[in-house]
């Protein structure tokens, strides 16, 4: 005896569950990297930062998986209103969680080529950065998990911490620099990771203006709160 076939609305609820739960994993892997990544800035250890690089690849491996996914859903389920919000904020949170681990990488290859030079003064901030935007990943991740609209402003509304902080390390850098031309190539590294590191703030902020979009179906239209007036852009 053949079983009847699920309703359709509850084969949709049970795709969109395992597509969030395949966001969360994927979540939880550019954490990881990034993680790994803040640890290479403090410690002198290439194989680490190896081995960092490498699983980014798992990463990429998530983001075709998540695409993949959605696309089937699109074709097969053809969702609108709220069900295609949430397709949609499936694909672009992960598109934003790829390039966190490409951000990620780029950190920890820098960091092992920073580890061949002296130690500058201007090293000694860039964990801070990291674990500023390592907090709001996890706050644009934790908004998304709960559907938290009130969690995601937070994030967005604070942006310009990030910005403010990258800004300072820039200047710090640069002077840095110019106090120790010997050490010219170390701090163009550290321009770089600074940078990558503010970017992944950017993605946070980015994660947060989706799951806003998903529960309000409106975008947030304000000008993105900005305070980086450095011209250390790499």
């Amino acid at each position: 005896m053949k079983h009847p076939a699920p309703h359709i609305v509850t084969a949709f609820e049970d795709a969109m569950k395992r597509l969030k739960a395949s966001i969360v994993q994927m979540a939880g892997a550019a954490e990881t990297q990034l993680d790994g990544a803040l640890t290479c800035l403090t410690q002198r250890n290439p194989e680490q930062a190896r081995a960092i690089v490498e699983s980014d690849a798992r990463l990429d491996s998530y983001e075709h998986e998540i695409e993949a996914n959605c696309m089937r859903m699109l074709v097969l389920r053809q969702p609108v209103a709220d069900d295609l919000r949430e397709v949609i904020a499936a694909l672009k949170i992960a598109g934003n969680l790829e390039r966190v681990g490409d951000h990620a990488a780029n950190t920890a290859r820098r960091a092992v080529a920073v580890a061949e030079f002296p130690e500058s003064p201007a090293m000694s901030t860039l964990p801070n950065l990291g674990r500023l935007v390592r907090q709001r990943l996890t706050t644009a991740v934790d908004a998304y998990v709960d559907g938290d609209v009130e969690l995601a402003l937070r994030v967005w509304r604070t942006d310009d911490e990030v910005d403010a902080l990258y800004t300072s390390l820039c200047e710090s850098i640069n002077q840095s620099a110019a106090r120790l031309p010997e050490m010219f190539t170390a701090h163009m590294h550290l321009l770089f990771i600074a940078k990558s590191l503010e970017r992944i703030g950017d993605h946070a902020t980015n994660i947060a203006e989706v799951v806003h979009f998903v529960h309000t179906g409106r975008p947030l239209l304000d000008e993105r709160p900005k305070a980086d007036r450095s011209r250390g852009d790499v």
